[in-house]
């Protein structure tokens, strides 16, 4: 009797190891399947408009933005973020651009150098903010636009990035100004560099 049960302890004991092991290696695999994977990127930019905000025209603005990116594929990444643009005007108004950015990521080496290609295709979901000083004068909610960029990918560090890129970006809102509604498109290049974080 007590053999049957010290052969049935170690049965289970050996079972029991045997799975911790397993989930021990398939820990260790995923993690190193999906080492490097993901991304963290912190980008300030200065904002150069290419046409008038309605009959406003917009002075040099700034801003920064806040993406993670997943890479999927060896080259190709989707990825998510927060932004936020300003723009002084002639008229003593202010603009802010805030929303959320997302999108495709394209990343593949150039030649036998460690600088690496970048392009990102992507939407918006953004408003615009109209402000005199601290005052908001009016909102347009949220609606959809799209930007293009380009850059390249410069290795810093083990796992630390820049990217010098330039981006376009197109939003059309409406803007209620009391009774009245106008159409405006914010139509901006954004010049800046990332600082990128892999993990």
């Amino acid at each position: 009797m007590n053999t049957m049960k010290t052969k049935t302890n170690r049965v289970r004991t050996s079972v029991a190891g045997t799975a911790v092991l397993l989930m021990l290696l398939s820990i260790f695999s995923f993690q190193t399947y999906a080492q490097n994977k993901w991304s963290f990127e912190v980008r300030p930019g200065v904002d150069f408009a290419t046409k008038k905000l309605g009959g406003a025209d917009l002075k040099t603005g700034f801003g920064f933005e806040g993406t993670f990116a997943y890479r999927f594929m060896p080259h190709l990444a989707v990825y998510a973020g927060w932004s936020w643009n300003r723009f002084g005007s002639d008229q003593s108004l202010d603009f802010e651009e805030t929303g959320y950015t997302y999108g495709l990521q394209f990343i593949h080496p150039i030649g036998d150098s460690n600088i690496e290609f970048l392009a990102r295709a992507g939407a918006t979901s953004n408003h615009i903010e109209v402000e005199d000083g601290d005052q908001l004068i009016a909102d347009t909610g949220h609606g959809f636009g799209f930007q293009l960029e380009s850059g390249v990918v410069i290795p810093i560090g083990e796992s630390w990035n820049l990217l010098p890129s330039i981006r376009y970006r197109s939003l059309s809102r409406d803007i209620d100004f009391g009774q009245t509604t106008t159409a405006v498109d914010l139509n901006y290049v954004s010049i800046g560099v990332g600082f990128a974080k892999t993990f």
